[in-house]
């Protein structure tokens, strides 16, 4: 199969969708889209842009092409990245047979776990379709949606094992406000990306409990020792190379500082409104969108039970979100964790 991208289409339309459409479309890119509301692609068809996220983000006429038709617009692209939520992810792309997805190649925009198999999106399509691994490649921050939708200069990380399908993936998305890297990371910078939105909602719960930026600030640190440390242990335990990657890059330590500290992240913004003391249905239905990190708290302690590697931070997070536990009672035993 051709390193080359070919035609391109989107699956799923929410904020992250539309800012990686604004830089494809911006580099001259034509795109088919798939959205499954019908007055979304209305306003695509005719206004040009997105009524429900990044509505400020206008598309020149021709760029995009938005359909409800999944089957068809996978028989027209070569090249398919996903950007749907990843608690909804499983049940769009089973909707494909095997046969298809292995002739495609596949970006993941997908900072998540898929939550009923416990699995990265990478190893869910290998395992259930039989998907090369040289056709996939991730995309990882540092970067929000919405500061790509004021063109405020943003980084992104590809990764990938082929070199030159991943290579020509981030020259697509680089340009004037886009920074991109590359490495062959996929593990790695993918557990990192969900173990980020894992302890930003733990920095928004410290926010809402009266925690100040002194606080905050250690309480990073202690993230990223754990997650460093899981990174390190999954590598030598499952997936072992002689290429060790290098974990104190943007991709790891950059994207868990910004999604802990900006107002921009809606994991910190739900964790914000946990800590104030919403539940996690109310909190999520008044953000109107899904916070990563709330289903990552679930999935890694399965994987972390699975590798046994322990990330009794993460493990905190995950007793206010699924069990039910005070938030000021666990970040109580938080502070007793941390150096």
């Amino acid at each position: 199969m051709s390193d080359t991208i070919g035609q391109i289409g989107i699956i799923g339309n929410g904020s992250w969708g539309t800012a990686l459409a604004k830089i494809l479309t911006d580099n001259g890119h034509q795109l088919y889209w798939w959205v499954r509301n019908d007055e979304a692609i209305l306003s695509l068809s005719t206004r040009h842009h997105n009524p429900h996220y990044l509505t400020s983000v206008r598309f020149l006429p021709g760029t995009i092409i938005p359909t409800k038709d999944l089957a068809g617009m996978m028989a027209i692209c070569d090249t398919l990245i996903v950007a749907v939520p990843s608690a909804y992810a499983q049940g769009v792309i089973d909707q494909i047979p095997a046969e298809v997805w292995k002739t495609k190649k596949v970006i993941s925009a997908i900072k998540g776990i898929l939550p009923n198999a416990n699995l990265l999106l990478n190893d869910y399509m290998t395992e259930t379709f039989g998907m090369p691994l040289q056709q996939y490649v991730a995309i990882t921050g540092p970067c929000h949606a919405e500061e790509v939708a004021y063109e405020r200069l943003s980084y992104l990380t590809f990764s990938g094992l082929n070199d030159g399908l991943t290579g020509n993936v981030a020259q697509a998305f680089r340009n004037s406000y886009i920074n991109t890297t590359h490495n062959h990371d996929i593990w790695g910078a993918q557990f990192a990306a969900v173990l980020k939105n894992i302890y930003a909602i733990g920095a928004g719960i410290a926010h809402s409990l009266d925690y100040g930026d002194n606080f905050l600030s250690v309480y990073a640190t202690n993230c990223y020792r754990e997650m460093y440390g899981f990174l390190q242990n999954h590598f030598e335990k499952v997936h072992p190379s002689d290429e060790h990657p290098d974990f104190h890059t943007s991709a790891y330590l950059g994207d868990l500082l910004v999604t802990c500290y900006s107002l921009h992240s809606r994991n910190r913004t739900f964790g914000a409104m946990i800590g104030k003391g919403y539940s996690v249905k109310a909190a999520t239905l008044e953000m109107n969108m899904v916070a990563e990190g709330y289903y990552a708290s679930r999935g890694m302690q399965a994987i972390s039970a699975q590798y046994q590697i322990a990330i009794p931070m993460a493990s905190v997070i995950y007793d206010i979100l699924w069990q039910g536990l005070p938030a000021q009672t666990c970040f109580a035993r938080l502070e007793k964790m941390m150096s």
